[in-house]
């Protein structure tokens, strides 16, 4: 395997309807491949506005299964067609009346992996996640993809540090946190808490937000999409604050053990003491 990996991010503003916003991402896909890219993950629930600004039972509308629904069967194709691995963030059913807020993921190939559901489920204001989303119960699931092992991590779980170690010591050497969060409640923490982590747990992050006002609220997506490295320095710039944009950026893989071999986080955990943080 390459030690650079060309990943890719996916910054979209809704465009008012379902199939409008899947064929703007499917098109924004082809052109981060033809960029070089090799993975590409888009926003979280991408294919519809963040409907969380309400709370209205019309939304559980958008709800697909995944993998047998139409989005992942389709994303199974521009995978394959394109030859990238694929991070596809949706609102899953599992059954009538039990919905995820999850991300598929699909390898170069067109395979599907498997799925991450949200473990961490906010309830504040703009931001009603426990009205439509059951926290997830897969754990922190680490994939092996044609550009090695990269999990996932959604939105308003960057602020609980123990997934994202979870993902590292799983093996996890980037992990994508594709996000909707509004300039008045987060901005200020938006390139603190990634790269920390992405310091803290020795590997690459890749953060995307959406950008725009949309009809159901007044939160503003501020975008800024960016990677971090593991020495927590953005990789190029970041996005647009108010455009839609498409990230690509290169990895270099080597930065992970050279890294590791210099602080050496993960020899220095203290597992033996962490005992009482879980039962709390």
């Amino acid at each position: 395997m390459s030690q650079v990996v060309r990943a890719g991010l996916i910054q979209q503003r809704w465009t008012g309807d379902k199939e409008s916003m899947i064929a703007n991402a499917v098109d924004a896909i082809g052109k981060a491949a033809s960029q070089g890219a090799q993975v590409i993950c888009l926003q979280e629930l991408f294919y519809g506005p963040y409907f969380c600004q309400v709370q209205d039972p019309d939304y559980y509308s958008y709800t697909e299964a995944i993998p047998d629904g139409p989005t992942t069967k389709l994303m199974q194709e521009v995978a394959a067609r394109h030859g990238v691995v694929l991070v596809v963030p949706m609102y899953e059913v599992e059954q009538p009346g039990v919905y995820y807020n999850t991300a598929a993921v699909i390898d170069a190939d067109g395979t599907y992996l498997g799925k991450h559901r949200k473990n961490h489920i906010p309830q504040v204001k703009g931001f009603w996640e426990k009205f439509y989303f059951r926290p997830g119960n897969l754990g922190y699931p680490v994939f092996d993809t044609a550009v090695g092992r990269i999990g996932v991590y959604i939105c308003y779980e960057r602020h609980f540090p123990e997934g994202w170690r979870a993902l590292g010591l799983a093996g996890a050497k980037i992990v994508f946190n594709p996000s909707a969060t509004s300039r008045g409640l987060s901005e200020y923490l938006w390139r603190l808490e990634q790269p920390a982590a992405a310091v803290a747990n020795e590997y690459f992050v890749g953060t995307i937000n959406r950008v725009g006002v949309e009809p159901l609220g007044d939160n503003d997506f501020y975008g800024q999409t960016y990677f971090a490295d593991p020495r927590g320095q953005l990789v190029g710039e970041a996005a647009s604050d108010t455009e839609e944009e498409i990230v690509v950026r290169d990895l270099d893989m080597g930065k992970l053990a050279e890294v590791r071999d210099q602080w050496a986080f993960y020899r220095d955990r203290r597992p033996d003491t962490y005992g009482p943080l879980a039962e709390a």
